[in-house]
């Protein structure tokens, strides 16, 4: 046995086949964005446009947790997705303080474009083994991404 084996440094390991799945999903959906006219839009964005397109107008905290990352992160997300157009900071009026991330009239005209796409790949995955399969397999992940 070799030692990639032993160490289970192979292409069928759980976390390559993780990272590879989810690099392929975001080749996916970069595409459709592109075809429809928004290849400014990178899927890594969703971090922070899932979160406001559930409840708009969020503080920056409150995005973070939601979106699954630090306070750092998303403020560096955030200055990517506003260069793209998509969100703009507004002072909260009950606190002036705190700021607020708000989607912009580009990004409610790119919702209908992600909910699409997203529409088509889930039945992609439904294809490979069946749409029960295929939530089991979202359950999964998203009991993995909490640990």
């Amino acid at each position: 046995m070799s030692r990639a084996n032993d160490l289970q440094l192979a292409r069928s390991n759980l976390g390559y086949r993780l990272a590879k799945a989810s690099q392929r999903w975001n080749e996916l959906l970069y595409e459709r964005f592109a075809r429809a006219g928004f290849a400014h839009v990178r899927p890594s964005f969703g971090s922070v446009l899932i979160p406001l397109f559930e409840e708009d107008g969020l503080r920056l905290g409150e995005l973070a947790r939601r979106g699954g990352v630090s306070k750092q992160t998303m403020t560096t997300m955030i200055r990517h997705v506003e260069a793209a157009g998509l969100v703009q900071r507004k002072r909260d009026a009950t606190d002036g303080r705190a700021v607020l991330i708000e989607l912009t009239a580009e990004a409610r005209r790119f919702e209908p474009v992600a909910e699409r796409a997203l529409t088509e790949l889930a039945g992609l995955a439904d294809n490979i083994s069946g749409p029960q399969e295929a939530e089991r397999v979202s359950e999964w992940l998203g009991a993995f991404a909490s640990l």
